[in-house]
């Protein structure tokens, strides 16, 4: 089964039900015959962000974690050779959660679900249309 990594921000968008979301991002994600990961950087990112009172919510992290792995999610954990590749990446992208997601796409040869375009300036398969 074909792995994908998906961003925070499509997580979010994704678990919301949020239109920001294209149709096309969404069914890729409900086809069964990828194997969807999320990455603990994206649960650290939207666990401090939501403790900050800088993102809100439907549901509080335990509540979207469950459903994450209830609808399939598998979580990808920051490991040793992902810190090798993020010591080697350019300085082009500045936010620490999407330069870990980033290392771990190119150390596990995964595509990314991202709208950020600066993921193209890295060795990545972003995936947006």
């Amino acid at each position: 089964m074909n792995k994908i990594l998906i961003d925070t921000q499509s997580f979010i968008w994704f678990m919301e039900d949020n239109k920001h979301l294209p149709a096309s991002m969404r069914t890729l994600m409900n086809d069964s015959g990828y194997q969807l990961t999320i990455s603990m950087a994206c649960l650290w990112e939207m666990t401090i962000k939501m403790s900050l009172s800088k993102l809100a919510l439907s549901a509080d992290i335990a509540t979207i974690m469950s459903e994450a792995q209830a609808n399939g999610f598998e979580f990808l954990f920051i490991e040793p050779a992902h810190l090798v590749t993020l010591s080697t990446l350019a300085p082009i992208h500045r936010d620490p959660f999407d330069r870990i997601m980033i290392a771990q796409a190119i150390t596990e040869n995964m595509p990314i679900i991202s709208s950020d375009k600066v993921f193209e300036q890295y060795p990545v398969n972003r995936l947006w249309t």
